[in-house]
């Protein structure tokens, strides 16, 4: 029960015989530094970065890749039919952050793209807040409308049409089983 609580599931698709599941991750925020404030000066945190957890479960073989925005997630094998990755990216964009011009990143869409034919055999799309843009006027009053809201921001749809030929990010020495969407930026033109 504690680790569905502290990292609950955000949704799960099928496609091509691979079980897709994201689920949230830990995401350290920095702090940045003083700024004037009336009445003083403040320390503002960044938290316009979110982390969330991939796990496929399938063979993956040389055929299949899974992919966000179109940069292939460096998938590690942790079990028989088990892989699993971390997708950073930028979810807010506050007054105050760090790297203020990259832009939002949500919605992330994910496909399982079949590298053979370039396209795309299924996915789905995970929205940082309500999929219409609106915001709640309350806080969830107990877990269960916690995650029904949660679950709502989750499509299993939405892939991505037509040829796609999936990008592969150089791995980050320090986080090589992170797929760091903000990296993308300076890589070949961005998102998409």
């Amino acid at each position: 029960p504690h680790f569905e609580f502290r990292f609950p599931l955000y949704g799960h698709v099928d496609a091509a015989g691979l079980a897709v599941e994201l689920r949230a991750a830990l995401e350290p925020w920095h702090v940045l530094g003083e700024e004037g404030a009336v009445g003083g000066t403040a320390r503002y945190v960044d938290s316009s970065l979110e982390r969330l957890q991939v796990r496929v479960t399938g063979e993956l073989a040389d055929r299949y890749a899974v992919t966000c925005h179109g940069w292939t997630l460096p998938l590690q094998r942790v079990g028989d039919a088990d892989h699993v990755a971390g997708v950073r990216f930028r979810a807010w964009q506050p007054p105050s952050c760090l790297h203020p011009t990259i832009p939002v990143q949500s919605p992330l869409v994910f496909d399982v793209v079949d590298t053979a034919a370039g396209r795309s055999v299924g996915g789905c799309t995970y929205h940082v807040m309500h999929p219409a843009g609106r915001n709640y006027e309350t806080l969830p009053v107990n877990d269960f409308e916690a995650q029904g809201r949660r679950l709502a921001r989750f499509q299993s749809l939405g892939h991505s049409p037509g040829p796609l030929r999936p990008r592969v990010l150089p791995p980050h020495p320090a986080a090589p089983c992170t797929l760091d969407l903000r990296r993308t930026v300076f890589h070949h033109g961005g998102l998409g």
